[in-house]
């Protein structure tokens, strides 16, 4: 068995067999409408058959091909229950594991990045992976100075791997569309591909979780592993223990539920605020439930910063001043500030009264003291958007996603699907009044202030 699975030739045809199998469902479909069964029965099926196929493949072939299954797998609460039931095993098998690396192979990646004696950096270190994700998998071991730590080591091709796939994944993401109602799966591609150099840079990946520990080393609500050692293709990070975000959608309490849903929010929104950096990968495989330090409550633990947003001001106000307006009602304002920041093309002449109407359902968690988010929520928004009878769908198609906001749109989307599969009750306006610029008036009239004068208002309400 090789790292990844054989070569590249073998993973470009075990991915362009997917489009074959797809075709080959479509025309078992229709034998099955000619033989009398209704076609929503028929879409189901094959829904449920493709998403099957689609999702073993995937966790298979480990790369780009398993990295793009993790990012659909949030999104399984917009499905049909019927449809998302039968394999919601294999999305949380994706979240949390793939085919391990053979042993032979970890140890010489060891040896080449950290010296012919790397055994002596460690007190011990188990040959068996504790995870094994799309780029690299994780051995658990204890440090030379006692510490136990997680040891992150690169699939040696992975870089490879990870273009080649989604390069193949792209060229059929139309027929993957149904999948996920709603969803646009290939600037999803795209934007996975613009970022592979930053996920295979373990240095980059160790200065962003760095600056997370600092920042959040005396937070009561979220913890994340400091950085023990970094070198090229291998990273040493302290190990955390808890129970895997993945475990507690299964089976978890409400009490663990509605906390992780908390904490999750809180992280989403205050870490931008806080770092300057968003987490942008956040499907369950990467957070753990954990005790607090006086085992009385839950916190959250958060892994794997390869993938990251770089905000030196935080999320931009933009959003926190769209979202308040459009709670208020302010449709002339919000469409201008849309047409502003390059959410509507010159070209495009919209009702704004039409986007505030479209808007409206999407923020719906930030009107109310507190939310619960339901799978049956989640259905409805992606229906709404999907329809293409719908005005929704046909105003969400003459709408744009500027560049800037691409990442932040689809950690924000990922964010909100975790919180359904969660089935969470969160406080999240709460969260939005303290971490999101703009969100509160008073936020935007210093702002103002700021840019006329350069000074800041400094008293609440002046």
């Amino acid at each position: 068995m090789s790292d990844l699975p054989r070569k590249a030739v073998t993973r470009t045809a075990k991915l362009a067999a997917l489009p074959l199998g797809f075709a080959g469902r479509a025309t078992w479909g229709l034998g099955k409408r000619i033989g009398g069964k209704s076609a929503e029965i028929v879409a189901r099926e094959l829904q449920q058959r493709t998403a099957d196929q689609l999702f073993k493949v995937l966790g298979e072939l480990k790369g780009g091909a398993m990295k793009f299954g993790q990012a659909l797998s949030v999104f399984e609460s917009a499905l049909p229950e019927e449809v998302a039931g039968p394999y919601r095993a294999a999305l949380t098998k994706l979240q949390e594991a793939a085919p391990p690396m053979p042993t032979r192979t970890v140890h010489s990646v060891l040896e080449e990045r950290l010296g012919e004696d790397w055994r002596e950096l460690f007190l011990s270190f188990e040959d068996k992976p504790a995870a094994a994700a799309s780029i690299g998998q994780v051995h658990r071991a204890v440090w030379h100075d006692g510490r136990e730590v997680a040891v992150k080591v690169q699939y040696p091709g992975a870089g490879e791997a990870l273009l080649s796939d989604l390069a193949q994944l792209s060229r059929f993401a139309r027929l993957l569309g149904p999948l996920i109602p709603g969803m646009d799966i290939k600037p999803l591609i795209s934007e996975m591909r613009d970022r592979v150099s930053e996920e295979l840079d373990y240095a980059l990946e160790a200065q962003a979780q760095r600056e997370h520990a600092a920042e959040f080393a005396d937070d009561p609500g979220v913890l994340v592993p400091d950085v023990v050692h970094q070198g090229d293709q291998v990273l040493v990070t302290e190990w955390i223990d808890g129970i895997p975000l993945a475990e507690v959608i299964s089976g978890g309490t409400p009490e663990e539920r509605d906390r992780a849903g908390q904490l999750l929010a809180r992280f989403l929104f205050s870490g931008p605020a806080r770092t300057g950096l968003l987490h942008a990968d956040p499907h369950p495989g990467n957070f753990r439930l954990l005790p607090d330090e006086d085992g009385k409550g839950w916190r959250l633990g958060v892994l794997d910063f390869g993938t990251v947003d770089r905000l030196p001001g935080g999320l931009p106000d933009t959003i926190g001043a769209c979202l308040r307006m459009t709670l208020e009602g302010e449709a002339e304002a919000v469409y201008g500030l849309l047409c502003e920041e390059g959410f509507v093309k010159e070209s495009i002449d919209l009702d704004p009264e039409a986007v505030l109407d479209y808007l409206l359902p999407i923020i719906e968690p930030a009107e109310v003291e507190e939310f619960t988010f339901t799978r049956g929520w989640m259905r409805t928004q992606a229906a709404r958007i999907a329809d293409v009878r719908s005005p929704a769908h046909q105003l969400g198609k003459q709408l744009n996603l500027p560049p800037a906001y691409l990442l932040i749109h689809r950690v924000t989307l990922s964010t909100i699907g975790v919180l359904c599969q969660l089935n969470a009750t969160v406080r999240l306006r709460g969260e939005l009044e303290e971490w999101l610029p703009g969100f509160v008036a008073q936020d935007a009239a210093e702002a103002e202030d700021e840019s006329t004068d350069g000074t800041a208002v400094v008293e609440a309400g002046a």
